[in-house]
């Protein structure tokens, strides 16, 4: 098949929020790492063509043990001290292919709908972000006062997956490079030299962050049981 993408998946993060005594993507749901939950997703994809993975130094042993069922699995390195630095370390070292999808290793319920819908976006685009419409109001504040009440219906919630031409992703983080921006994920590398476009995901792909957030993956996994069960 043609067009196939790569995932680069950053999962070298310490996940001090989750006050956990590991990396948070090692924790458990329904018995199996929130690490193999994202993995599944896209070895389940067809579009898919490897999945390669930014590890903490002394994790990459372990996680190519935990994954070496699936054989879509490509390369996993070493990670950076910042998460741009982490995937950039990927992207340098994969082979080139046709288009790149990022993803959060924390957020394992991202949909085939949603992965369907990015595949397409950024053939057509170049490049194609997941979101969500803002449900509330958000205002912009200094000094402890409200200065500004912004739109509502113009705000959007960013998630990853993030897709992108791989040569267009290239490209970006060799500007940034050059231009020493820290950005805060791949879609702000790439919105400073191309248009970036939209495709609507659903509130379900949470990342899971803090303790609370486990709470909901649990409720999250039951809903969809429920699902396959009716």
């Amino acid at each position: 098949m043609t067009n196939m993408y790569d995932v680069i998946i950053p999962a070298a993060g310490m996940g001090k929020r989750m006050q956990a005594d590991k990396n948070k993507i090692l924790l458990t749901i329904n018995d199996q790492s929130i690490l193999e939950h994202t993995v599944q997703v896209f070895q389940n994809d067809d579009n898919c063509r490897s999945i390669h993975l930014a590890a903490q130094k002394d994790e990459i042993d372990m996680m190519k043990s935990m994954l070496q069922a699936y054989d879509k699995i490509g390369i996993i390195t070493q990670g950076g001290s910042e998460r741009q630095y982490s995937i950039e370390n990927v992207l340098k070292a994969i082979e080139p292919c046709d288009y790149v999808f990022v993803h959060d290793a924390a957020r394992p319920f991202v949909t085939q709908a949603t992965l369907n819908k990015l595949y397409h976006s950024v053939q057509q685009h170049h490049s194609a972000i997941a979101a969500v419409k803002v449900k509330d109001t958000i205002k912009r504040i200094e000094n402890n006062q409200v200065t500004e009440t912004l739109k509502r219906d113009e705000l959007w919630q960013i998630q990853t997956p993030q897709a992108f031409m791989y040569s267009l992703l290239l490209d970006a983080y060799n500007a940034a490079n050059q231009e020493n921006f820290l950005g805060t994920d791949d879609a702000s590398l790439v919105e400073r030299i191309a248009k970036v476009h939209i495709v609507e995901s659903d509130y379900d792909n949470i990342k899971i962050t803090t303790p609370e957030d486990m709470f909901f993956a649990e409720a999250i996994l039951k809903k969809r049981g429920k699902k396959c069960l009716e």
